[in-house]
C-alpha cells in the first residue's frame, strides 16, 4: 500500500460514525449488511449514512452490490489488510516482538 492510500484510508476512518459503520461490516463479515440495516446499527438518518458510505468507498474500504431493491454493503477485507499490514510493516525493526505488544490473536508483525 501506498503512503497516499493509507492516509485516505486513515481520513475515512477517522470520524466517528464512519468507523462505527466500518467496524460494524467487518463483525457482518463476507456477507455484509443491508444499507438500513448498517443505518440501523449507526443510528444515523439515511442521507448521512449515504455521505459516510461515499467517503468509505473513496477509500476504497467499503463496496457495494444491489440485490434487488436493497444495496448490500462489504467491508474490502484485502483492502483493511493491506492498510494493517503497512501500519506493522516496520514493527520492531524486524526483531521479534516482545510478548503482549501484538493484538490478541496475532502471532507475528
Amino acid at each position: 500500500m501506498k503512503t497516499e492510500d493509507a492516509l485516505d484510508a486513515l481520513r475515512a476512518l477517522g470520524q466517528e460514525h464512519r468507523l462505527a459503520a466500518f467496524r460494524a461490516l467487518v463483525q457482518a463479515g463476507p456477507a455484509g449488511l443491508a444499507v438500513g440495516e448498517l443505518r440501523e446499527r449507526v443510528g444515523v438518518p439515511p442521507a448521512t449514512l449515504t455521505a459516510h458510505l461515499n467517503v468509505l468507498r473513496g477509500a476504497g474500504l467499503v463496496a457495494d452490490e444491489r440485490e434487488g431493491r436493497s444495496i448490500r454493503v462489504r467491508a474490502d477485507f484485502a483492502r483493511m489488510d493491506a492498510l494493517l499490514a503497512y501500519l506493522t510493516e516496520n514493527c520492531c525493526g524486524g526483531a521479534p516482538c516482545p510478548p503482549g505488544s501484538l493484538p490478541t490473536g496475532r502471532r507475528s508483525c
